[in-house]
């Protein structure tokens, strides 16, 4: 079955559940519980509200806000009035979100009036108070206010009902629904543009072979800026009837607490969160019965975690799987039945109608077992990067092969493995780190002169960076200076764990940073 077809766009998976599923659950957030037709209620009157503040067909919206019930009706508030979600991270300071603010031309942002201590439209306006094309900034109460009292939602009085059900009607497939940032090996991150139909046609496959069902609960842990909680989560979720359970903010123990109390069924989410779960003191005491699907990304996986989690964890089902945002996040996965081999060693088999090719430098394929970089072709392939066509034809040949940088491999069944990053990107608990995006902040802190950042192993988050820092002449800098300012001015997860003050970076004639040679030095 093709989900694009059935549902045509993401507001119309909601109106189709409240049909099908009525008054089971559909959100659980805190206190805060809603069966599907109230979850469309909400929604209806949130598209209100868009059209009352003036947002219409194609005007891309921020959001900035944690894991929430909130989060999900704001976003299919905006949707559902013909507007492009850009999701933003929560941990970026307000001078990444003004980048990005800028970069996509954003009509409106709404934020969370205080998230982890921050508030970020405050921190915004005093960073940059003159964002060309932002004309509203909206702040996000949180809880029941921000689902039934807060001003912007006062506004969808003055929208009729009936003009947010056919802005609804009016979406098709090949609208676009989001855009979703992602930075690339020239530090700046890009706009992926990515439709309804790809979505739906993508997670609409992946929930259905990861055997999602109305009985099921999902705690969805990645964060709905990413399309890990977003799409993998709770909108697979509603498409079969699955009750969402938001988490702002990932703890172990409180994790165990949800899984006992409401007996979710299905987890998702990198190595970390499993590592955390399997080592928290107090597992044992938990009923973890409920559980019984889940995918680990992101990583390589050791066969030995697998095992873990099916025995340890309870879980029936561990896949795991490949993508990266210009796929709509989705290129390969494992399949239910998949050898715990297979599922600890490749990322699974192209998921239907998307090919996967493993070429050499000149563009030629290489044969089974040898290494090269993954191509994509496919329905899932992005529309291109936002006002960036050089870039989208840099990425994107003309026989609309995605060129993602990465190395790989295919074994004689087409199952691939990830072997390397060409474009030298980290993955930090989860989180995509970009190095020369870490790189250019670092340069921000004045006794620096040049930065060269590298991902090296940590046994919790996978991976961390590494910093290697030539200081200015006469500076006094220690490298904890270094990471007290990256901690200040930088998402955590880009935050270099490590950081060695060099006299020089190792450069080739070309003047490139020779990156083998530093990690060679970490390695003597």
């Amino acid at each position: 079955m093709r989900h694009d077809l059935e549902f045509l766009s993401i507001p119309n998976v909601v109106r189709a559940a409240a049909r099908r599923f009525g008054d089971a659950p559909a959100l659980v957030d805190g206190a805060l519980r809603l069966t599907f037709r109230e979850l469309e209620a909400r929604m209806i009157h949130a598209v209100r509200s868009a059209i009352a503040l003036g947002i219409g067909p194609g005007d891309r919206v921020g959001l900035c806000a944690p894991n929430s019930a909130e989060w999900i009706v704001t976003a299919l508030g905006i949707q559902g009035a013909g507007g492009v979600v850009v999701p933003l991270n929560t941990r970026f300071k307000a001078t990444e979100i003004s980048y990005i603010l800028r970069k996509s031309g954003a009509r409106a942002l709404f934020a969370a009036a205080s998230f982890l201590g921050t508030d970020y439209i405050a921190e915004l306006r005093r960073t940059d108070p003159e964002l060309p094309a932002l004309r509203t900034a909206v702040p996000m109460p949180g809880g029941a206010e921000g689902l039934y009292g807060s001003p912007f939602l006062a506004r969808g009085e003055e929208c009729p009902e009936t003009a947010a059900r056919e802005s609804v009607d009016r979406l098709t497939p090949d609208h676009v629904s989001d855009v979703m940032f992602t930075s690339g090996t020239t530090g700046h991150p890009k706009g992926v543009i990515l439709t309804h139909g790809q979505t739906l046609r993508a997670y609409g496959w992946m929930s259905t072979e990861y055997t999602f069902d109305a009985s099921d609960t999902f705690l969805v842990i990645p964060p709905f800026f990413h399309c890990f909680g977003y799409k993998a989560g709770w909108l697979a979720s509603l498409m079969h009837g699955v009750t969402v359970i938001p988490m702002a903010v990932f703890d172990a123990g409180r994790a165990l607490e949800v899984v006992q109390a409401e007996r979710v069924s299905i987890v998702l989410g990198p190595p970390t969160v499993f590592h955390d779960l399997l080592n928290h003191p107090r597992r044992s005491s938990y009923d973890l019965s409920s559980l019984r699907v889940s995918m680990t990304g992101g990583t390589t996986v050791a066969e030995s975690l697998i095992r873990a989690m099916k025995k340890d964890l309870s879980f029936d089902i561990v896949l795991s799987a490949y993508g990266l945002t210009e796929s709509t996040a989705l290129v390969t996965s494992t399949r239910v039945g998949d050898a715990e081999e297979t599922v600890a060693r490749t990322t699974g088999r192209p998921i239907p109608d998307v090919e996967v090719r493993i070429a050499d430098d000149t563009g030629k394929d290489v044969p089974a077992g040898e290494e090269g970089e993954v191509l994509v072709r496919g329905y899932n392939v992005t529309r291109g990067y936002l006002d960036d066509p050089t870039a989208t034809a840099q990425t994107i040949d003309r026989d609309g092969w995605l060129h993602t940088g990465d190395i790989g491999r295919l074994d004689p069944d087409g199952n691939l493995a990830i072997v390397d990053r060409k474009k030298e990107m980290f993955i930090v608990g989860g989180f995509n780190a970009y190095p020369a995006e870490i790189e250019k902040l670092l340069l921000g802190y004045e006794p620096i002169a040049q930065a060269a950042v590298i991902g090296v192993p940590d046994e919790r988050l996978g991976e961390v960076g590494c910093a290697f820092v030539v200081p200015r002449p006469g500076a006094d800098v220690t490298p904890q200076d270094v990471i007290a300012w990256a901690r200040e001015h930088m998402a955590n997860f880009k935050v270099p764990r490590r950081v060695r003050l060099v006299d020089q970076l190792p450069r080739n004639a070309g003047q490139k940073v020779l990156k083998d040679e530093l990690r060679a030095r970490l390695g003597s």
